[in-house]
């Protein structure tokens, strides 16, 4: 396999004509050298990237970029390889994290695993990501095209039917599952979700994510009558409970 520093002016040009959106010249590059669709950037800190890795990379929407995924297939480039470095991200995890759409269904088109592992922090399918950083439109694209759910990612979409269906499985979830998922509803300002979940045993005031508790997370959503129901019940934020 041809591995390619990211300083070498090989993999500039071919990144440049990626980002750019310039499918004349990335054929051109391709045609020249048919293992470059193949191939790997690695960068400086020893990290393994594919081109489709770079066609999805943040903040993703470049110029033609279903375009030069579809081109790149064409080529030879694995719409499922795995990022080799810190995680196991695969360029489907990426056009998740940007919330392109576009890109995300080149990918499917063009055979990625919709339930690949991989994603940061959790190990997860390309799902995690795209509820984890809030991109909301890569979730439901991905819920459209027929990705699974955990428990806290059916509640941060408000996939009530989804959350129950857990809630009854064999074991149970935990108290601690119940939780996370209660902060991911009230993250996705799924009020409906947050009320069962709720009342199931989740921490009102679980300090979460980046110190965050739940109310903390539906501040962030703006959303006016789940902020006012959390409070009313007695949600507080993390310097409250201090």
């Amino acid at each position: 396999m041809l591995k390619i520093s990211a300083d070498d002016s090989q993999a500039v040009a071919v990144v440049s004509a990626i980002r750019s959106g310039d499918l004349a010249g990335l054929k051109r590059q391709l045609d020249e050298n048919p293992e470059l669709a193949k191939a790997r950037i690695v960068d400086d800190r020893g990290a393994e990237r594919t081109l489709l890795h770079v066609a999805a990379d943040w903040p993703g929407h470049f110029p033609n970029g279903p375009e030069t995924v579809a081109l790149l297939i064409a080529a030879g480039a694995d719409p499922s390889a795995p990022l080799i470095g810190p995680h196991s991200e695969t360029p489907l995890h990426w056009a998740a994290s940007s919330d392109d759409v576009a890109v995300l269904d080149a990918l499917l088109d063009g055979g990625a695993d919709i339930e690949a592992p991989g994603a940061i922090f959790t190990d997860g399918t390309p799902m995690s990501d795209a509820v984890i950083f809030a991109q909301w439109r890569a979730a439901r694209r991905l819920l459209e095209r027929g990705a699974r759910t955990t428990i806290w990612q059916a509640a941060a979409l408000g996939l009530l039917d989804r959350v129950k269906e857990h809630c009854v499985n064999q074991p149970p979830p935990s108290l601690d599952q119940v939780t996370n998922a209660f902060w991911a509803a009230c993250r996705g300002a799924q009020r409906q979700t947050a009320e069962y979940l709720l009342e199931r045993g989740a921490d009102l005031n679980w300090v979460g994510y980046d110190r965050h508790t739940p109310l903390q997370a539906a501040l962030e959503t703006g959303d006016a009558d789940l902020i006012t129901w959390l409070r009313n019940r007695g949600a507080v934020s993390a310097a409250e409970l201090a």
